[in-house]
């Protein structure tokens, strides 16, 4: 590609990314309204008046401090727990071969076609006779899983590309398969481990069916519960809803610009996808 292709493709990626960019702009200028105004009648990127009048409204009518730090909580356990569980699985799929690795892998894409609502009432059936609902329990037991068949076969694909000698010397060395996993297979991977942790991050952070279902007590519920008893407490204060949502996209946003540099940065530097 010459000099003048890579400056159109910069143009279209920027253009691209002005599109994504735009919903979130007019949702920070929304939020720096006063609250109680209706809605704009054209676009505007600067609201006259700015304040932050918005945030205070929205911090009084529901707990939205504690929200966010109950979703922190249960999202990054589950983005550990769900590395932690689909490595494992993934590096014992990656290590299989012939029949039982073609097996297992059609069961994982299969298991990917059940939609999540068809298991919602099985589920709560299960936590409700364990005594497990009104806790953040059901909301993990996922996470004990991998969280998603897609991040085992990501780590499988990832663990299937390194060098075959690459094990065979691990062998020669007397290193068990917990050892390989842990001291060699990791560590030649953290691109996936970092978009696997983001994914599943982002899943958890945005759940909003599985705290409805099993949390009563306020004091537990997630953000995205926050966010709805924001709406159902006056859904035309627009200014103070948009506010609600800036405070439960900023952190993800912060998020994905940490974990983007991470990975590219190991990308880069390590090119193992081009092995």
């Amino acid at each position: 590609m010459g000099r003048r292709g890579g400056v159109v493709l910069t143009i279209g990626a920027a253009a691209v990314a002005a599109i994504f960019l735009l919903p979130l702009v007019f949702m920070v200028s929304g939020s720096l309204r006063p609250p109680g105004l209706p809605p704009p009648r054209s676009p505007e990127l600067v609201p006259d008046p700015l304040g932050f009048g918005s945030y205070g409204r929205a911090f009084d009518l529901v707990d939205l401090g504690r929200y966010t730090l109950n979703s922190l909580v249960v999202a990054t356990l589950a983005a550990v727990l769900s590395v932690l569980v689909a490595s494992l699985a993934g590096f014992a799929l990656a290590r299989l071969s012939g029949a039982a690795f073609r097996v297992l892998v059609a069961a994982s894409v299969a298991a990917l076609m059940v939609p999540a609502t068809a298991l919602v009432v099985p589920r709560f059936t299960l936590f409700q006779w364990l005594g497990l609902t009104d806790t953040w329990v059901p909301l993990l037991a996922p996470a004990l899983l991998g969280t998603s068949p897609l991040y085992v076969l990501l780590y499988t694909w990832a663990f299937r590309r390194l060098p075959q000698e690459l094990y065979d010397v691990c062998r020669l060395h007397d290193l068990g398969p917990f050892a390989i996993w842990r001291r060699v297979a990791m560590p030649l991977v953290k691109p996936v481990t970092v978009a696997v942790g983001f994914l599943a991050f982002l899943v958890s952070w945005g759940n909003v069916l599985d705290p409805l279902v099993y949390l009563f007590d306020p004091s537990l519920y997630t953000l995205p519960l926050g966010l709805r008893s924001l709406a159902t407490l006056d859904r035309s204060d627009l200014p103070v809803l948009l506010a609600g949502a800036v405070v439960a996209t900023a952190p993800v946003v912060a998020l994905f610009l940490v974990a983007q540099r991470w990975f590219l940065d190991d990308f880069r530097g390590a090119r193992w996808l081009g092995r």
